[in-house]
C-alpha cells in the first residue's frame, strides 16, 4: 500500500517547464521550453526578402553600325515635319495616325521606293556589321559586356546567400539573420507613367497595328507569288517533257536522213550526170540530187534517157527507214 502511494506521488509530480542553461562564462539563465520552441519555429519560418531592382536598359554599342530603318519609318521621317507644320495644333499621336493613314493609301509605286530603300539599308547594315565584328572595338565591347555579366552574377550570388546565426540552446539549425531579410528600398526608383508616356504608348500601338496590316498584305502577296511559282514550275516540267520528246524525234529524223543519204549515194554511184564529172557519194549527195532534179526538168532527148535510168535506179532502191 505504501509503495502504491509512492508511485502515485511520482506520477502526479508536474514536469518542470523551465530549464537552467549555463553558458561558457559560468552564468546561468532559466529558459522555458515554450520559449525555446517558439524561438526555433519563428526562425525556421523566416524567408529572406528579395529586393526589387530596376530593370536596366541594354547597353548600346556606340561604335556599331547604324541600325537599318524600315520603309514605314522612312516615310514617317520624310512626312512628319510637313504634317506637323500644316497642323500645329495636333498632338504627336494624331500626327502619327495621319501618317499611318497616308502610308496605307500610298500608291504601290511610291511605297515600293521606300521599301527598296529599306532593303538596301538592311543589306548595308548586314555588310557593315559583319565587317564591324572583325574590329577591335567589337571585341572590346563584347569583353566588357561579358565581364559586366560575370560581375553582376557574382554580386547576385553573394546577395542571395542567407546569413547563418547560432541560436543558443537550439538544435543548431541554420536561420536567417535580420540583415538577410530587412532590405532598404529607399534607393530604388519606381517609374511613374506620365501622360507623355501614355501618348507615346498609344502611338506605338497604332504603328504596331499598321505594321501588322502591312505584314498581312505581304503575306497575301507572297501567297499569290507562291501560287504563280508553282504554276511556273508545272509549266517548266511540261516544257522539259516536250523538249525531251522533241529531241527523241530529232534523233529519229536524223537517223532517217542518214539512211536516205546512204541509200541514194549507193544507188546513184554509177549514174554519170551530163556535164558533171563527180559521181554520187555521201559527201556530195545533196548537190548531186539538186543537179539531177534540174536536168530532169529540161525537155531534151538526152534527159529522157536519163529519166529512164533514174527510174530504174529508184525501182531498185531498198530503203529501210
Amino acid at each position: 500500500m505504501h509503495c502504491m502511494q509512492h508511485s502515485r506521488r511520482i506520477m502526479e509530480t508536474p514536469v518542470p517547464n523551465n530549464e537552467k542553461i549555463v553558458d561558457g562564462a559560468g552564468t546561468s539563465e532559466i529558459v522555458s521550453n515554450e520559449e525555446k520552441s517558439t524561438e526555433i519555429v519563428s526562425t525556421e519560418n523566416i524567408k529572406p526578402k528579395t529586393p526589387k531592382t530596376k530593370k536596366r536598359k541594354k547597353p548600346k554599342d556606340t561604335t556599331a553600325p547604324r541600325q537599318p530603318l524600315t520603309g514605314y519609318i522612312r516615310y514617317l521621317n520624310d512626312r512628319r515635319e510637313a504634317v506637323r507644320t500644316g497642323n500645329p495644333n495636333l498632338s504627336f499621336a494624331e500626327i502619327t495616325k495621319i501618317l499611318a493613314s497616308e502610308w496605307t493609301n500610298l500608291p504601290i509605286d511610291r511605297k515600293q521606293q521606300y521599301l527598296d530603300a529599306a532593303e538596301q539599308d538592311r543589306e548595308r547594315y548586314t555588310k557593315e556589321y559583319e565587317a564591324y565584328k572583325q574590329t577591335e572595338a567589337y571585341k572590346q565591347f563584347t569583353e566588357q559586356q561579358n565581364e559586366k555579366k560575370l560581375k553582376e552574377a557574382k554580386d547576385k550570388e553573394n546577395n542571395e546567400k542567407p546569413a547563418i546565426v547560432n541560436v543558443p540552446n537550439s538544435t543548431n539549425q541554420p536561420v536567417f539573420s535580420k540583415d538577410s531579410y530587412d532590405v532598404d528600398f529607399g534607393n530604388v526608383d519606381i517609374p511613374i507613367f506620365t501622360e507623355e508616356f501614355l501618348e507615346h504608348n498609344k502611338t506605338r500601338d497604332a504603328e504596331l497595328r499598321q505594321l501588322r496590316k502591312i505584314n498581312t498584305d505581304y503575306e497575301q502577296q507572297n501567297a499569290i507569288l507562291t501560287k504563280h511559282i508553282d504554276n511556273m514550275k508545272t509549266a517548266i516540267t511540261k516544257l522539259k517533257s516536250e523538249i525531251t520528246q522533241q529531241e527523241k524525234t530529232n534523233i529519229s529524223l536524223q537517223q532517217h536522213l542518214d539512211n536516205l543519204r546512204k541509200c541514194l549515194s549507193t544507188g546513184f554511184s554509177e549514174v554519170q550526170l551530163p556535164g558533171i564529172k563527180e559521181v554520187a557519194n555521201l559527201e556530195n549527195i545533196e548537190n548531186y540530187m539538186t543537179s539531177l532534179h534540174a536536168l530532169l526538168l529540161e525537155s531534151d532527148s538526152q534527159d529522157i534517157k536519163l529519166l529512164h535510168t533514174v527510174r530504174d535506179v529508184v525501182a531498185k532502191l531498198e530503203f529501210n527507214g
